[in-house]
């Protein structure tokens, strides 16, 4: 699986976490998997931002990681998110999403604390040395306060178990400058939806995703069109999910796609504190963009083609 890993291509679904009565519901965790998998996701990414990590017991994580590769049932690579701004705590999380089955992890930067380079370098090795999977770093730095330098990521990419990074810059150009730096090896992921289409067309190799979640055929008809070429198709497909993205982050994110997936009848609305349930404009907001989209993935989920578009030719990975 570790091999799959490195040649992993295409939208990862970034799961958030159901809570149902303020309990982790498996129930729902385990349909939100099947559904990604049925619609050409290539990877189940649990336990990070999206799935309100710092949110959950040492007991909930592993259980969540053994529950999504269950799931998974090994169709799919399980990338589950081991952070802290602890290194201790980083590494006691690794090891045991390792021992929940994992085929490998995502560490964020640490937030909070302001580490120079040398420390961030220092804490993923910590991590790299304790676990025996593949690691891709996650540099996002809206819930940062120190972001990772390019000559960290060079420094950090001779660790042979460190195999590639998710970008939530949006710095297309950046993600350019790696890929000639680093080659084919390193595995280059945006974590900005509204920018992967623009990631991969560069030559980054997919997007770990919330709107994938929602909209998940889409999300991959998406990565088929720019294998394939289909610039109309490319562009008409950014046009359909770009109010969608917007509309995931009217608040803080998993609010907004937490409230997508209840109105799709796939889990309750539940979120801990200190997140709130999405305020009634954004409530209303997303639900026009719902009312556009849905019917469009429909289509996409039955006949795996770009809406008004002939078939997409599916391209391996």
């Amino acid at each position: 699986m570790g091999t799959k890993v490195l040649k992993l291509h295409g939208p990862c679904a970034a799961l958030p976490t159901p809570f149902r009565n303020g309990a982790v519901d498996f129930a729902a965790l385990e349909r939100l998997c099947q559904r990604q998998i049925d619609h050409g996701t290539a990877a189940l990414v649990p336990c990070g931002p999206t799935g309100e990590a710092p949110l959950l017991t040492p007991g909930e994580h592993h259980r969540i990681v053994e529950r999504t590769v269950a799931a998974a049932a090994g169709r799919v690579p399980v990338i589950a998110g081991a952070g802290s701004h602890s290194t201790q705590t980083a590494v006691e999380v690794a090891r045991s999403a390792e021992l929940a089955g994992a085929q490998a992890l995502l560490c964020i930067t640490p937030c909070y604390m302001e580490p120079t380079q040398a420390g961030l370098i220092a804490h993923f090795q910590a991590i790299h040395d304790a676990v025996g999977i593949p690691i891709i770093l996650h540099d996002v730095p809206p819930r940062i306060v120190r972001p990772l330098a390019d000559a960290t990521i060079e420094r950090l990419a001779e660790l042979p178990r460190i195999v590639g990074m998710t970008d939530a810059t949006g710095d297309i150009e950046r993600m350019a400058r790696l890929r000639w730096r680093l080659g084919d090896r390193f595995l280059l992921l945006s974590g900005d939806d509204a920018k992967q289409a623009a990631h991969r067309l560069a030559g980054g190799d997919g997007c770990i995703s919330v709107t994938a979640n929602v909209t998940p055929a889409l999300s991959a008809a998406l990565y088929r069109a720019c294998d394939d070429g289909q610039t109309e198709a490319v562009a008409r497909l950014e046009g359909i999910l770009a109010p969608l993205h917007a509309a995931l982050v009217l608040e803080a994110n998993p609010i907004p796609v937490k409230r997508a997936l209840h109105r799709l009848g796939l889990m309750v609305d539940g979120l801990r504190l200190p997140l709130t349930p999405l305020g009634a404009m954004g409530d209303m907001k997303l639900a026009k963009v719902l009312q556009t989209v849905l019917p469009l993935e429909k289509e996409a989920e039955a006949v795996r083609t770009v809406p008004g578009r002939p078939p997409v030719r599916s391209r391996a990975a």
